[in-house]
């Protein structure tokens, strides 16, 4: 993850940030050749706000406690208890510390996270 500089303007337009993009490790995905970046933007007290994108296959990941906001694309989110839902441009969710996740991502998705 990488950070803005500190002279960055305080409004930035998070669907144009350039985010580094990394390959997911090997052992976390699923299908196909998935890539992730994220940039933090700011922290309030505890917690971190950024950017978090990635690239379309399937992942699996233990979350942080988290609310995120889906900026584009689409993806279905699969939680331990057998849960699934579709996020899509709009869709809000909070992930638990600790839960066990599964992304199929279908279009590249991009999120704002608070963290």
């Amino acid at each position: 993850m990488t950070s803005l500089p500190l002279d960055a303007p305080t409004i930035v337009q998070a669907l144009e940030l350039e985010l580094e993009l990394e390959r997911v490790d090997p052992e976390q995905v699923v299908d196909g050749d998935p890539h992730v970046g994220s940039v933090a933007l700011t922290e309030l007290d505890d917690w971190e706000v950024g950017v978090w994108e990635i690239t379309p296959g399937i992942v699996t990941d233990v979350e942080v406690e988290e609310v995120f906001i889906v900026l584009r694309g689409r993806a279905i989110l699969r939680r331990e208890d057998g849960s699934e839902t579709e996020l899509v441009p709009g869709s809000v969710g909070r992930l638990e510390d600790g839960e066990e996740t599964e992304w199929e991502v279908l279009e590249t998705l991009r999120k704002i996270y608070i963290a």
